[in-house]
Order: structure tokens, then C-alpha cells, then sequence
């Protein structure tokens, strides 16, 4: 088989499937090349593009669970973006895998060279500070002040956190050192950090005497320390960095701008469970009895479809949808559900998407992941 050179690779296909079978990898690639074959026309055949070296080794990782496959399929290709895409789109058609039905949804397309412009401007950074005899007299002084202040970092408890002047009756908690670092740059001197996701037992028992604040990122994992700090400490405030920042990155300007955003811990939760254009947040959904027996019901009734049924608080119907664009639907849809029943695996891509969304239940047969604070029921 072909090979695309890595340096030549510009993007790569991320997709996800599911078998009503037990496959080997020959049987997912076959399936890719067998059923695309002609769709595009000749200059977008697939095994011609492989020969070609525009697409390079297809790689597949499979798990089976009882009877049912599921896996990941990746796809480097060095052709333009639209053919690109077009190739994607018409793997997603292959209904059939083998002797097996199959279900194959594209979950992202990466753009390789971005992560080597991001490696490139590390680089950069690290070889500039190699970069002797600057005679910039700011640049000088700056230099000087940060050294000042990253000095003043201390230790603190027997885990030896980083953290600055405690001695305040608040203190700002953030996530590693380096946000202790930008914090102290910016003039916030009265922090400490977790190192780590897991709460430490020092700032437990710091909590006792003081008032904190959690500062955390403006992502998903953020949003996951922010329950899990809130379970097992006393916290008077969070705050959140802008979506898809970290507090390491933020200017002086956006630390201060959103540690004054600051929210207390019922209001941040109930903020981030915000119910589509409503001007309340939606009330969580609990798993009674009652709603298990509706939720088996509305599953036997949706069995081999191949669709989401998406739920409100009642568990009426807002919407039945392909599961294979669900991710996709929660990022758009207006009112957000409660609760959703799938007929087919529940992908890791489908539970963020669904965290993301605020969605309290979802019932399936198969789980690929049961990291998650949603209530999963197993039918």
C-alpha cells in the first residue's frame, strides 16, 4: 500500500463506527474502498488516490463487546480541503461492513499542519529566550519585575503547592502553576494551586478559614474540576476563563475582567445548565422508577431505527433524529433536552456533546464511555 509522506499530509479523517458484528480490520478497510468505489469519479477514487500517495494508510482500532464492534477510523490525506471533505462524506455512506450492518459517523477533520504551527511557535518562544545581549530597556524591566514576583512564589501544605500571599482573607484557587504565575504577573498575588485535578487536602482544609474563589479553565475539563473541587471543599465563588482559554494565557485585563464575573456556586452551576433561549435554567431530570419504565417503553418502540429521540423534562418527544448526526444537533438546536434514547453505542463524542448541552439522562444498550456526570441508563 501507498504511503503518504508525513510531511506532505494535510489533514486527517476522524471517524467513529459501529457493527452489528464481529470484524476485523481487512473487513473496515475493504468496506472503505469497496463501497466509495465509484461514487466520486475517477479522480477521486480512493484506491487511485492511495496509489497516488494523496491518501495514506488507513488505520482502524477496533473493540468488540458481545456481538457488536465498535472502533476508530483515521484517514491522512494530502488533497485540498473540499476533496478532502468529499472523501469524508462519502465514507459516512457505507452502510455495510463485511457481513455486518454498519453505522460510520465522521467526527472531526483535522488539520495537520496546524499542530505544526503550533509546534513551530513553541519552538520559536524557546529558541528567542536562547537569544542573547537584548537591549530593550522595557523588555529589560519587565524581565526584572516577573522575576520579582515569580520569586515570591512559595510552598504550601505537605503537597507543596505553589501559591503566593495566603495571608488575605480570599483566596483565588486555579489549576496548575503556571497559573499561579500568570496570576502573580497581573498583580493577584493571593493564589494557589491544585496541581492536578485532584483536590489536594491542604486546600480542603484551607477552606475552612478562608473564602474561596475557584478560577478554572474555559473548557470542558474546567467545568468538570469545578464539580468535583465544589464536592469536597467549601467554595464561595467560581470563576471561569473565556471559552476555550486557560488561565495561564489570559492578559492582565481578562484575569481581573472575570475573576469581577465571578459567581457564586449555585449560580455558576445553574448558568452552565442554561436551557437553550430561556430565560430560567432548566430543572435537572431525576431517574424515578416512573421515568425508567417511560424511558424502557420509548426504547423498545425506537429499537433498530437507528435514531436519537431527543426529550424534554416530561419525557416528550422534542425530536427524533439519525444518531449519526447527534452531535451535531445538540450544538444548534434551540431547546435543549433533557433526556435522549439511542438506538445504537453511545460514543464519546455524543456524551461531550451532550454535556455541552446540559442533557441529565441518556438511555442506550451500549456505552463506549461511562466518564461522564450524566445519569446513563443501561437498557
Amino acid at each position: 500500500m501507498a504511503k503518504v509522506s508525513p510531511v506532505s499530509i494535510k489533514y486527517m479523517i476522524h471517524a467513529s463506527f459501529t457493527a452489528e458484528g464481529a470484524l476485523e480490520k481487512p473487513d473496515v478497510i475493504g468496506a472503505i474502498f469497496g463501497q466509495t468505489e465509484g461514487l466520486l469519479g475517477n479522480d477521486l477514487e480512493m484506491r487511485e488516490l492511495q496509489k497516488e500517495g494523496k491518501i495514506g494508510r488507513i488505520e482502524v482500532d477496533l473493540e468488540r463487546n458481545d456481538k457488536r464492534t465498535t472502533g476508530i477510523i483515521k484517514v491522512p490525506t494530502a488533497l485540498d480541503q473540499s476533496e478532502t471533505t468529499l472523501i469524508a462524506a462519502a465514507i459516512e455512506t457505507i452502510e455495510r461492513v463485511g457481513p455486518s450492518d454498519a453505522q460510520i459517523e465522521i467526527e472531526r477533520i483535522e488539520d495537520v499542519r496546524g499542530s505544526k504551527r503550533d509546534y513551530i511557535i513553541e519552538r520559536a518562544k524557546k529558541l528567542m529566550l536562547n537569544i542573547k545581549g537584548s537591549t530593550d530597556s522595557r523588555e529589560i524591566s519587565n524581565e526584572i519585575k516577573d522575576s520579582a514576583k515569580i520569586a515570591g512564589i512559595q510552598e504550601y501544605g505537605k503537597e507543596k503547592l505553589p501559591s503566593g500571599d495566603l495571608s488575605q482573607k480570599e483566596v483565588i484557587v486555579v489549576e496548575g502553576r503556571a497559573d499561579v504565575i500568570n496570576l502573580m504577573r497581573n498583580g493577584v498575588n493571593n493564589c494557589i494551586a491544585m496541581n492536578g485535578t485532584k483536590l489536594p487536602d491542604a486546600i480542603k482544609e484551607l477552606s475552612k478559614d478562608k473564602d474561596l474563589t475557584l478560577f478554572v479553565d474555559g473548557d470542558r475539563g474546567g467545568k468538570l474540576i469545578a464539580k468535583n473541587v465544589v464536592d469536597n471543599a467549601k467554595v464561595k465563588f467560581i470563576a471561569i476563563a473565556p471559552d476555550g482559554k486557560e488561565v495561564e494565557e489570559l492578559t492582565g485585563k481578562e484575569v481581573l475582567m472575570n475573576l469581577r464575573k465571578r459567581a457564586t456556586v449555585g449560580e455558576f452551576f445553574s448558568r452552565e445548565r442554561y436551557n437553550g433561549r430561556n430565560s430560567e435554567p432548566k430543572s435537572k431530570l431525576d431517574l424515578t422508577k416512573e421515568n425508567k419504565e417511560k424511558l424502557k417503553e420509548l426504547s423498545a418502540k425506537n429499537e433498530g431505527t437507528g435514531k436519537a429521540i431527543l426529550l424534554n423534562s416530561n419525557l416528550d418527544e422534542i425530536k427524533k433524529i439519525s444518531v449519526k448526526t447527534l452531535s451535531n444537533t445538540l450544538r444548534r438546536i434551540d431547546q435543549k433536552p433533557s433526556a435522549i434514547v439511542i438506538d445504537g453505542t453511545v460514543t464519546s463524542p455524543i456524551i461531550i456533546s451532550s454535556e455541552e448541552a446540559g442533557v441529565d439522562v441518556i438511555a442506550a444498550k451500549n456505552f463506549a464511555t461511562t466518564d461522564t456526570n450524566i445519569q446513563l441508563l443501561s437498557l
